[in-house]
């Protein structure tokens, strides 16, 4: 597929009362992938219903969204697609109790043949690193989220 023009994403980041962010290990376009929960806004949605969206779809899980977080400021090239330039959106968000969705306790704790190829898991912020994301802004945002 050649597109060309804006790829738009939004993720949120979850952190609970243990100090731990949750993260999402997919398999997509014949890819490992772990990284914040979210994905592409989809013609006439707005950031934040985009979310809201995609926590349902991907988790049947509730949100509240809290705050802005970060948004793209220097120019990513799309991960995926030639002439692509991402730009992603971060919020805060807190899950509504009671969790809807299977927590794992390892990486990639999934069947690779199954329809949605994903699992998601809480890791501590002291002791995840930029290395342990795919996407280079998921790396960026995870150095600033440890740095407040």
């Amino acid at each position: 597929m050649n597109k060309t023009g804006f790829n738009i994403r939004v993720y949120g980041l979850v952190v609970n009362h243990k100090n731990e962010i949750l993260l999402t290990d997919e398999y997509r376009l014949n890819q490992q992938m772990t990284k914040f929960p979210g994905g592409g806004l989809e013609l006439g949605e707005g950031t934040l219903d985009c979310l809201r969206r995609e926590f349902m779809e991907e988790m049947n899980q509730p949100i509240e969204i809290e705050q802005h977080f970060y948004t793209t400021d220097f120019y990513q090239k799309g991960w995926f697609y030639e002439n692509m330039q991402l730009i992603s959106i971060y919020y805060k968000v807190k899950l509504i109790e009671p969790l809807m969705f299977k927590l794992s306790e390892k990486p990639f704790d999934f069947n690779i043949d199954s329809p949605n190829p994903q699992s998601f898991r809480f890791v501590a912020l002291d002791q995840i690193s930029p290395n342990d994301l795919t996407f280079p802004i998921d790396k960026v945002v995870l150095r600033m989220l440890k740095q407040t």
